[in-house]
């Protein structure tokens, strides 16, 4: 966390660039953001949007994001389903998969070819849990009987909470935690911190970790990530994590700034 900011930004290709607390909260954006993401571009380098809310599909943040003043097109995202659909393909042979999110997260999985249902039938043998902010009651009955039928156990990120503009609202990790209670189960998570969507999102962008830098609001899963996949990584306390979080964590940034702000003047200034 001592290396200076312009000395680990200089001669980066590639932002890999949380949402969601650090561009904007809920349907609010920072005042910081444009000015940050126009100097990144006017560095010569590149970003890509690197979420692990799977509530939308990467249509649905296209118009999230212009709605906002973004200029966006889906090429500019790589999303925890992204990471989900990719382990899916290396992975899983069975049948069909109950798909437990909202019907952004279903429709963007069928695209990708899968055989998705949420809906309680024949031939189910993975359940695959997003962040749900549709979810029902009945949801959590159909995951607790699959996972009593020894299903393969999949979800998309383990935040806990996700940020909005009054505070914060269970995320999927939470959700995961409720049902770890009810049937003794945890999924296997694929997004952030697992170091694999980062290293998809570099492979996309043609860039390499040493030009890398992933910058987000989250310790456990951000800079977690940033680190696992050997990118540089900076936090901003303009989300879910407070200096307090930072100083009691084991996992550190290379460099904590207030927001991407800051992060801007140090890139004004290469």
């Amino acid at each position: 966390m001592n290396t200076p900011l312009a000395d680990l930004l200089r001669g980066k290709k590639l932002y890999l660039l949380d949402m969601d607390g650090t561009l904007y909260l809920g349907s609010s954006l920072f005042p910081t953001a444009l000015p940050f993401l126009k100097a990144i571009k006017d560095s010569g380098a590149q970003y890509l949007f690197l979420t692990n809310n799977s509530s939308r599909g990467t249509d649905s943040y296209v118009k999230k994001l212009s709605g906002m003043g973004i200029p966006a097109r889906e090429e500019d995202f790589f999303t925890s389903t992204d990471a989900a659909c990719a382990y899916l393909r290396a992975h899983y042979r069975g049948g069909k998969i109950y798909a437990l999110g909202t019907a952004s997260f279903r429709e963007h999985l069928k695209q990708e070819g899968f055989p998705i249902t949420d809906q309680m039938e024949e031939g189910i043998d993975c359940l695959l849990m997003g962040y749900d902010t549709e979810l029902t009651y009945q949801k959590l009955i159909d995951a607790s009987i699959l996972l009593g039928k020894g299903v393969t156990y999949l979800a998309t990120n383990p935040d806990w909470v996700c940020p909005t503009a009054f505070g914060y609202v269970p995320d999927c990790g939470s959700i995961a935690q409720a049902l770890e209670h009810a049937t003794g189960r945890l999924p296997q998570f694929l997004g952030k911190p697992q170091p694999e969507i980062a290293l998809l999102a570099m492979e996309k962008a043609n860039a390499r970790p040493e030009d890398t830098v992933l910058i987000g609001d989250r310790v456990y899963t951000d800079i977690a990530c940033g680190k696992r996949a050997g990118t540089a990584t900076v936090l901003v306390f303009s989300g879910e994590t407070t200096p307090d979080i930072l100083n009691k964590s084991e996992t550190k940034p290379d460099y904590a700034a207030q927001d991407v702000g800051e992060i801007t003047k140090v890139l004004a200034s290469l």
